[in-house]
């Protein structure tokens, strides 16, 4: 008897050990489930981001490209000096915006440049090469504004940001709120913006932070007196 309660017991031993490595291989694989989940929501995220800026740029070349060749230049001017003074703005100086067109049989071809001036060398690169997403965030900010002043008949209204400068980093977000806040003044256009940035959130004139908790929003008045 002694002899079958030992093997028993031993079985059972045996079969929660299994139990355990199943468990613990199942947690394994449910956290790379999880992770992989994660990686693919940032992905789509970083993919619709990128089509929105690059349905930025194509609208411009195209407004570009329809344009009488006066009209083109000056919407080529406004659009270079507007995106150059963002840059500078947030990022310092040492960047410029710049638009080539040729023209390519009967069409004209419009390409995007940023221009950054290291030690004294000029380095020209699409905006999607420059140094760090910030830059392709502020392009694109200014290219939409550049384009709502552009168009005829003029674009009215609010100028609505969602996640503006997502990936500026934090020492120039204070100037990406001060050209925000200029933005607004020369132009006479209210921004209204979603953000995940504490800093730009309380910089509004009016603001809310809205939670969820067990499925329900709450939203709270942010003071930023």
């Amino acid at each position: 008897m002694n002899n079958q309660g030992d093997l028993r017991k031993e079985r059972m031993n045996q079969i929660e050990l299994s139990l355990k490595k199943a468990h613990d291989e199942w947690t394994r694989q449910d956290a790379k489930r999880r992770l992989l989940i994660e990686q693919m929501k940032k992905k789509e995220q970083s993919v619709l981001e990128y089509k929105e800026t690059i349905e930025t740029y194509e609208k411009a070349r195209l407004l570009l490209q329809q344009s009488a060749e006066y009209a083109r230049e000056q919407a080529k001017q406004q659009m270079e000096t507007l995106v150059t003074n963002a840059l500078q703005y947030v990022f310092g100086p040492l960047f410029s915006f710049q638009i080539e067109i040729e023209e390519q049989g009967n069409k004209a071809v419009a390409e995007f440049y940023v221009v950054s001036d290291y030690e004294g060398i000029k380095v020209k690169t699409k905006p999607q090469d420059a140094r760090g997403g910030g830059v392709v965030d502020i392009v694109t900010l200014a290219l939409r504004v550049a384009l709502m002043e552009t168009i005829q008949p003029k674009v009215e209204g609010p100028l609505l940001l969602d996640e503006p400068g997502k990936h500026v980093s934090g020492e120039y977000v204070y100037y990406l709120y001060e050209f925000l806040k200029s933005l607004s003044t020369m132009f006479g256009r209210q921004i209204i913006m979603i953000t995940h940035n504490q800093h730009l959130a309380e910089s509004g004139d009016l603001a809310y932070q809205v939670s969820i908790q067990d499925g329900i929003s709450e939203v709270i008045r942010i003071d930023n007196t």
